[in-house]
């Protein structure tokens, strides 16, 4: 990739950036991918896997921008944001999920409840903080923020999130209606988290504590891959209806997780719109 970013010169860099940005990032994504499925035989080399391809991803997007781009500032991943960002997206993310599991509970969706263990919870964590740092680079901080500049927020918004929603549809179990309930609910929210902030690190803490709460705390069935466990491992009720626990496909594709992101979702978008920060299609 360093041959052929230095061979072309900066004008056709310039203008064949989203290719290139996005052949990149989608390599980066699989590969590390591949790295924190060998870390798991163990809990701190998941965790360790984990923050470390995550900071090569960011190493890599960061480097890439300003090769690619000619960026000196990358404002994505400024510093000086990094802490109150990760702070307030994972208190967002473990208020939304833990808020649609409970809401899920008190309708009669809950199935059985065992305990699980604090390494199943440290090997989850690691994987879901590289997952949370590659998918939002890629589909917020590509994707997202290149097409906004050809479109406008509005649509940059609907497609990244119905493409990050359909990207799902290749794990097991997986649906349309799920994949859909993805995208209207996470790939929504986290893409105003990146228009209010125009940071990455806002949804990535949002994207790694619903996740982490998801599958790392309550080990319930996510994105259509059956739930291992946890901290605990909840199975909903077979009995329930599918439209309030997900079904396969995992609580994220309830009802109740669309409502509850909306709520988020609807404020950050107003918050948006009041403060001028949606911006329109060029012309």
């Amino acid at each position: 990739m360093n041959a052929i970013v230095t061979a072309l010169n900066p004008q056709t860099l310039r203008r064949f950036r989203f290719p290139i940005l996005l052949v990149a990032m989608v390599a980066v994504l699989s590969a590390t991918r591949g790295i924190n499925v060998l870390a798991e035989v163990h809990p701190i080399a998941a965790l360790v896997a984990g923050l470390a391809t995550s900071a090569a991803a960011i190493a890599g997007y960061t480097w890439l921008a300003r090769r690619v781009e000619g960026r000196e500032d990358v404002a994505e991943f400024d510093r000086k944001a990094m802490w109150s960002g990760l702070r307030r997206g994972t208190l967002i993310g473990f208020l939304c999920f833990t808020a649609t599991i409970l809401i899920i509970g008190m309708f009669g969706g809950w199935g059985r409840i065992t305990a699980g263990s604090i390494g199943a919870f440290l090997t989850i964590a690691g994987s879901m903080t590289s997952v949370a740092v590659n998918e939002e680079i890629l589909f917020r901080g590509v994707i997202y923020r290149i097409l906004e500049e050809r479109t406008g927020s509005v649509i940059a918004i609907v497609t990244s999130s119905v493409l990050f929603g359909l990207t799902h549809l290749v794990n097991e179990n997986s649906t349309i209606s799920g994949s859909l309930a993805i995208a209207l609910a996470g790939g929504t929210l986290t893409a105003l988290s990146y228009v209010l902030t125009r940071s990455l690190w806002l949804p990535i803490g949002v994207h790694f504590a619903w996740n982490t709460t998801e599958l790392g705390i309550f080990g319930t069935a996510t994105s259509g891959t059956e739930g291992v466990p946890g901290l605990f491992h909840l199975t909903m009720d077979p009995t329930a209806s599918t439209t309030l626990t997900g079904g396969t496909f995992g609580p994220e594709a309830s009802v109740v997780a669309m409502l509850v992101c909306l709520v988020p979702a609807v404020w950050m978008f107003r918050k948006a719109r009041r403060d001028g920060l949606l911006r329109k299609r060029p012309f």
